[in-house]
């Protein structure tokens, strides 16, 4: 099954937040040709949860905090900066200071 994707910017960020859903993200990731592994999913959820409850999106150092992981180790995983792609895929507001 293929799923449309919801218009997205110049840097691949949905227009409209709330346009997002799980498939949306896993649509978005195929056509960028990313792999979203079980972790990687794992900190889009506490992302999305963090910005339910803050109505931001967190620095790095701050949401490697809230989830009580190395931070270097994030950048490894994500091989760039972490919170881009977290972000992207989880369909909220490009981070500032990061992009």
């Amino acid at each position: 099954m293929t799923i449309e994707l919801p218009p997205r910017d110049g840097d691949g960020y949905l227009k409209d937040m709330d346009a997002w859903s799980p498939e949306v993200a896993r649509a978005m990731a195929e056509a960028d040709q990313f792999e979203l592994t079980g972790e990687k999913w794992a900190q889009i959820l506490k992302a999305r949860e963090y910005y339910d409850e803050h109505s931001v999106v967190p620095p790095i150092r701050k949401f490697s905090k809230y989830l009580g992981a190395d931070q270097k180790e994030m950048f490894k995983l994500w091989l760039t900066g972490p919170m881009k792609p977290i972000t992207k895929y989880g369909g909220l507001p490009k981070p500032t200071g990061c992009v």
